[in-house]
């Protein structure tokens, strides 16, 4: 199983978040590469069984929008055929940039959408946890 990591983080959060999902991948035996955003398009995507995007929450409850969105935007038709996972953290709110992520991600064609895990401001133990579960999950 090969798997992407392909997330955006400003405070360290997300980043935190990555490395647990990215452990729980390495720990189910998958071959795991965090891929850089600007780095990460319809052609690199091809290359992958699964896919974890991790991006906090922004604005108004919005994916970050100069970098992250365009990318995943772009890679989203890629995506049907893939097992895909969300994460990311939030400061406020109530997390409804997620439910407005998994519904554009479904919406796109995402049949394999994992149960998302967001962490309010850095994640604590038990969102580390399942991060690292959720990437468990997506190299099964």
């Amino acid at each position: 199983m090969k798997v992407a990591i392909v997330f955006y983080s400003s405070t360290g959060n997300t980043e935190a978040m990555a490395m647990a999902v990215k452990e729980g991948c390495e720990s189910s035996g998958a071959e795991v590469q965090v891929v850089a955003i600007e780095d990460f398009t319809p052609e690199v995507a091809v290359g992958y069984d699964a896919i974890a995007f991790g991006c906090p929450s922004k604005g108004a409850e919005v994916l970050e929008e100069e970098i992250f969105e365009p990318m995943f935007v772009q890679v989203l038709p890629s995506l049907s055929t893939k097992k895909v996972a969300l994460f990311g953290s939030y400061g406020w709110g109530d997390g409804e940039w997620m439910r407005n992520w998994e519904d554009q991600t479904r919406a796109g064609g995402v049949q394999q959408l994992l149960e998302p895990v967001i962490a309010n401001e850095m994640p604590d133990d038990d969102a580390l946890k399942a991060c690292h579960d959720l990437g468990v999950s997506l190299a099964s």
